[in-house]
């Protein structure tokens, strides 16, 4: 006999008092369970057990025995249950690494929206990394899941398209082309710009550097900002325009105002990335949670 069921035949004894209900109790015969708490006093070379013709009674050892027992069972069955959360994606936990636009736009729907589904998975959350620091952050393990501006150049990255944002340009309020409803590459020429830095490889920075390049204009960059927070400051501050997913609106600073670009109309993709190597079942939930978000 195995020893959980051992222990499950003694504690249901041990709370009967009598060898025949905990029989009925546990759908056997008295004599076979009788010989089976016999056998586990001659194992542990103690008594459990002090017996009459009408019922049973625990010795002192046997009061010690049960609590122990008791114990054991109850963490047999959270560990079954541990398992059994965790085999369907309700437990665990999660970091996420956003990008600047969706740290204004998409996160505080996605975290409230992860609160209430999934309360059992403990979340926490990185704002404003730039693509590249997000690759880096997955290879090292300090994220689990990425929400980025692809191409991602990595095989052991998995990535998962999202959707598409359009580009706009984020202008000061008293800005000349602040009264135009739409705005046009060719409308940019000559204009101071604040774009995401170069040397932190980010993928805005590439996207408008060929937006310039392929409607043959040089770009008149100002300056170069890590943050999307610091780049729409500096907008409001007066100091240049800037090309931005149109989510980033949702950073409503005073002092900027957001026109779509047409001529030509873009889009920048957003996708989610985890390494290829990690199949948990919360981080799958989790992704499929963020994929619904980003679909409706």
């Amino acid at each position: 006999m195995d020893l959980l069921r051992q222990l499950n035949h003694f504690v249901t004894v041990a709370e009967e008092r009598h060898f025949g209900r905990a029989a009925e109790r546990l759908h056997m015969a008295q004599p076979p369970l009788s010989q089976q708490i016999r056998r586990l006093e001659a194992q542990l070379g103690v008594d459990l057990f002090v017996r009459t013709t009408r019922r049973v009674d625990l010795t002192p050892a046997g009061h010690a025995y049960l609590e122990r027992a008791r114990e054991i069972l109850a963490s047999v069955d959270g560990a079954a249950d541990e398992a059994r959360r965790v085999a369907a994606g309700v437990v665990g936990h999660v970091r996420i690494g956003c990008v600047g636009s969706v740290t204004y736009s998409l996160l505080p729907a996605l975290s409230r929206r992860l609160a209430e589904e999934l309360p059992g998975v403990d979340f926490s959350f990185r704002g404003e990394m730039l693509a590249s620091e997000q690759v880096e952050a997955l290879r090292a393990g300090s994220i689990d899941l990425a929400l980025l501006r692809p191409p991602v150049d990595d095989g052991t990255i998995r990535v998962t398209p999202l959707r598409r944002d359009r580009l706009a340009i984020a202008l000061p309020a008293d800005h000349d082309l602040a009264g135009k409803d739409r705005i046009r590459l060719r409308d940019l020429a000559g204009t101071e710009l604040i774009v995401h830095s170069a040397d932190r490889r980010s993928t805005m920075y590439d996207v408008v550097r060929r937006l310039f390049d392929d409607a043959d204009l040089v770009p008149r960059i100002r300056h170069e900002v890590g943050e999307t927070s610091t780049l729409i400051t500096l907008v409001a501050g007066g100091l240049g325009v800037a090309v931005v997913p149109e989510p980033v609106r949702a950073l409503a600073l005073e002092g900027v105002v957001h026109r779509p670009l047409v001529r030509p109309v873009t889009f920048i993709d957003l996708a989610a990335a985890h390494r290829a190597d990690r199949d948990e079942p919360h981080l799958a939930r989790t992704l499929a949670l963020v994929r619904d978000l980003t679909t409706c």
